[in-house]
């Protein structure tokens, strides 16, 4: 595949990053334990334009991640489209989050974890860092968000 677009400007870059974050439902959700063991699944999500909403088992290796680590990268896209997040991490029992976020994750999935299973939780996902690049060309500038503030 030849790319023959030109290079996207910094502001461009962040208003296809919040495109992708309004338009698509599946993310990749990597975390590790305390020991450092790995774990990469793909999610559900929704971005409520501040942070990003994600639904598990509380008790399955990524959630037990989230909820006792706090942190995790996010990645959309393919090796050639890349979008990077890495957020500070808070959980919700389904019983504690906010209902707009659990309405919203309802709204855009097709499915309602709290009528489902006790064993969902809620992860509200802060960035703090956001990298967006397409291929080698676009690794000058990739950094669009530097400790949860926008540099663009």
């Amino acid at each position: 595949m030849k790319i023959t677009e030109p290079v996207r400007s910094a502001a461009q870059r962040k208003r296809d990053v919040l495109a992708r974050l309004e338009r698509e439902i599946d993310i990749w959700v990597a975390t590790a334990d305390a020991d450092g063991l790995p774990c990469l699944v793909p999610l559900w999500f929704v971005w409520d334009g501040e942070s990003l909403w994600l639904c598990t088992r509380a008790t399955n290796p990524t959630g037990r991640n989230l909820r006792d680590v706090g942190r995790t990268r996010l990645a959309l896209g393919h090796t050639r489209d890349v979008v990077l997040v890495d957020g500070e991490v808070r959980f919700f029992g389904a019983e504690d989050v906010p209902g707009a976020a659990a309405d919203a994750f309802a709204a855009k999935t097709g499915w309602d974890p709290r009528a489902d299973s006790p064993s969902y939780a809620y992860f509200e996902v802060r960035p703090r860092a956001v990298q967006a690049w397409h291929e080698e060309r676009e690794l000058r500038g990739r950094h669009l968000m530097r400790d949860g503030e926008w540099v663009v």
